[in-house]
């Protein structure tokens, strides 16, 4: 009897072309790399109101997240500063949970990488059965014992292992830069915390100074009652003062403690065992250098996550790609077998065996195809967050530089309005003792000094907290990454 195999190759052949087709439009489907060029100034705008002209010529901006920050709070010179600083980066609690998040993330990329190498393994068992050996037709029990070595390796023909394994490794990189923009934010938030407390204690014994001088115009206005030239009128309005302005000392007394709280909480101490006694405020003010580049801005850590995410992401849809090619795996096995223990490692009981695999789904339901959709759609939010995450940078440093700027032609004018709200109550002071005018024009002259005091230190305040939003805006310090080639009349963030 003679059998035709030629009315079967056309049907297969019919069946296996979509699947070619398939095969061949994966193949041809390009994995984006890269990323995206976002093009800006070269200067940022606020620096450009002083008059100084932008530098000439573009710098093309390379990430640099890698590059030493160093300890840019040196530069406010204050010891107490510093000891809070390095206690923070060793006992914050959330440095240390962005610490094991990057080591899982680590973990994660030894673990796809580890797909890639060949596995091997040892093996022992024991099986009992009966009526297995057909050759026989025996159905007594038998004992069948083995042990031996496995082998097996999934060649990567297309890439789908590496590409899992770069994503992998991409997600590490990026779980390192957020730990170092965790480390920044807590070292930012440290600094801003203490020169709040500092401010708060100037504040404090300023109001106070102002308590005992509202005491003495008391004491002065009790006795010029008792002699009778003035009415007990003037005496309750000066007890008011003095009353009004010991609550507000009292106001300030619960702040510091909140912000002391606060401050035990980021150095990783509990609030009731943390104290930080009262001191003068002599932290000093770092000046910032004109013309800071745009490039600082590649080594945020935070910019820095975005396009390891964006690069990541990639990755992975060149992994999704990949499912469409069939996975070929090689294995092996080596050892002795034998129904008897006692000949279980006799020469004659050794065994092998050596397979491949080939495997490729015909029909998935459309699973591979959505899990490429899914790693676009990934890929694209990732593109979308590092734009903005780009964006935010730059809006961020200018908002600092302008507060910079504008806070300091504010400390000018609001230090003249101090000091002729000082000449006016000393005037005030001198004239009321002479009886040459009320009582209340006198209150009214305290009242604006230590108004427009406050007022004067609120704007150091501010200025200081300016300055650390600046330095954790450009990721740490203002030294620029080093340049390199030059092309053009702009910048170029984040190219790779």
């Amino acid at each position: 009897m003679k059998f035709s195999v030629q009315p079967l190759v056309k049907p297969l052949r019919t069946a296996l072309l979509p699947l070619m087709a398939a095969l061949v439009l994966a193949g041809c489907a390009t994995v984006p790399s890269g990323l995206p060029e976002i093009t800006t100034t070269a200067q940022f705008k606020e620096q450009g109101k002083d008059g100084m002209s932008p530098p000439a010529g573009f710098t093309r901006a390379v990430p640099s997240e890698a590059q030493a920050r160093g300890a840019w709070w040196l530069a406010f010179n204050d010891p107490t500063l510093n000891a809070l600083v390095e206690k923070a980066d060793v006992s914050n609690n959330n440095i240390q949970a962005a610490a094991a998040r990057l080591a899982e993330a680590r973990a994660l990329a030894r673990s796809a990488n580890a797909d890639r190498l060949p596995q091997i393994g040892l093996s022992a068992g024991a099986n009992r059965g009966a009526g297995l050996d057909k050759a026989t037709a025996s159905t007594t029990p038998a004992t069948m014992t083995n042990i031996g070595a496995t082998f097996s390796y999934e060649v990567d023909l297309f890439g789908r292992l590496s590409g899992a394994s770069n994503a992998a490794k991409l997600d590490a990189t990026g779980r390192e830069a957020l730990l170092q923009s965790t480390r920044l934010a807590v070292q930012a938030e440290v600094a801003q915390t203490y020169l709040q407390l500092r401010a708060l204690d100037a504040e404090r014994a300023l109001v106070r100074e102002q308590v005992e001088a509202y005491r003495d115009t008391l004491r002065l206005s009790q006795r010029r009652e008792q002699a009778g030239d003035i009415a007990e009128l003037d005496v309750a309005r000066v007890q008011t003062e003095v009353s009004s302005t010991e609550s507000d000392a009292l106001a300030l007394d619960r702040q510091r403690a909140q912000v002391e709280h606060a401050l035990a909480v980021l150095v990783g101490d509990s609030a009731s065992s943390f104290g930080l006694r009262s001191d003068e405020w002599s932290t000093a003010l770092p000046s910032i250098p004109p013309g800071v580049p745009a490039t600082v801005l590649t080594r945020r850590p935070d910019v820095s996550a975005a396009q390891n995410a964006v690069l990541a992401a990639q990755a992975r849809v060149g992994v999704a790609q990949a499912a469409w090619f069939p996975d070929i795996s090689l294995t092996g096995a080596a050892g002795y077998a034998s129904p008897e223990v006692g000949d279980l490692f006799k020469w004659s009981a050794r065994s092998w065996g050596v397979g491949a695999l080939l495997s490729l789904p015909i029909f998935d339901g459309g699973r591979r195809e959505a899990g490429v959709q899914g790693a676009n759609a990934q890929l694209d939010g990732a593109l979308a967050s590092y734009r903005t995450q780009v964006l935010v940078a730059f809006q961020e440093v200018e908002d600092q530089l302008a507060a910079i700027r504008i806070l300091q032609e504010q400390s000018v004018v609001q230090a003249q309005a101090v000091t002729s709200a000082q000449r006016a109550t000393s005037l005030s002071d001198t004239r009321y003792r002479n009886g040459y005018i009320s009582q209340l024009d006198l209150l009214d002259a305290r009242r604006s000094e230590l108004r427009n005091r406050r007022q004067a230190l609120q704007v150091k305040s501010a200025q200081y907290q300016a300055a650390v939003g600046l330095i954790r805006a450009i990721g740490g310090g203002w030294e620029a990454p080093a340049p390199v080639a030059a092309a053009g009349a702009q910048t170029k963030i984040a190219t790779r």
